[in-house]
């Protein structure tokens, strides 16, 4: 299977500062990936330079076979940002016809997506009086207006309680079983024992991308927190020579 997307070399300066530093790793397709990291850490940056808003000092990034940034990509990547992306002021079926207006949508795929993320209740509902939880299903809807074959989302969970996170969580899941890769930033560690995929970033650097059996196993730890705390720290675990694996 062909990588979602392959980072080679990646680094990117800004206003004289090292946002990104040497990434090399590849995302496989049709996966849930989560990449983790403090704030700061380099996260919405390496976002923005896979959808090609940000160009690389150095390096390349190749996006589902072609650069990034490249025109055939628009219709093939959804992106979801931190900040709400959509309409306060319409209705949830409103701002669905909107951006499908954009992209060549058809009314049923718009029900059909509300039905996905679980919000086709909701259509006539004023997307200002809903609730964070909806609100973040409604921003998702809106992504996969256009069939995506890749989509990145900005801590899209942030703010949410365990119940809300762990629904956004299930439809991740289903719609990677419809054969989309989906990127998911968090700060919250405990997140990427829902994803397939780990990539691991601290001040702009890659400490890991891998599975999350082999992140686990490398480092001999039985948490994602305690890894990354290992890997982020040169903690003296008894296994800690396994961990230089990914340094």
């Amino acid at each position: 299977m062909a990588d979602a997307v392959k980072l080679d070399g990646v680094t990117v300066e800004l206003d004289g500062s090292t946002i990104l530093s040497n990434i090399n790793t590849a995302l496989p397709a049709k996966k849930v990936i989560g990449l983790l990291g403090p704030s700061g850490a380099g996260k919405t940056t390496l976002i923005r330079t896979m959808l090609g808003l940000v160009k690389p000092t150095a390096g390349s990034v190749t996006v589902l076979g072609s650069p990034a940034g490249s025109p055939q990509l628009h219709s093939k990547i959804g992106y979801v940002t931190q900040s709400p992306a959509v309409y306060a002021d319409l209705t949830v079926a409103e701002n669905m016809r909107y951006f499908a207006s954009l992209v060549g949508g058809s009314k049923a795929q718009t029900q059909r997506i509300l039905k996905d993320v679980e919000m086709d209740g909701f259509a006539q509902s004023m997307v200002g009086r809903l609730s964070g939880g909806q609100w973040a299903r409604v921003s998702l809807a809106v992504a996969l207006v256009g069939n995506p074959k890749l989509l990145l989302l900005d801590e899209p969970t942030v703010g949410l309680d365990p119940v809300l996170r762990q629904k956004l969580w299930r439809i991740f899941n289903l719609l990677v079983k419809k054969g989309i890769t989906i990127v998911v930033s968090s700060h919250v560690m405990d997140e990427a024992d829902q994803c397939q995929h780990i990539v691991f970033l601290r001040d702009g650097k890659l400490l890991v991308s891998d599975t999350n059996e082999a992140v686990l196993k490398n480092t001999g730890t039985r948490t994602m927190e305690n890894a990354f705390l290992q890997l982020a720290t040169g903690g003296r675990h008894e296994s800690a020579a396994n961990a230089q694996h990914y340094i």
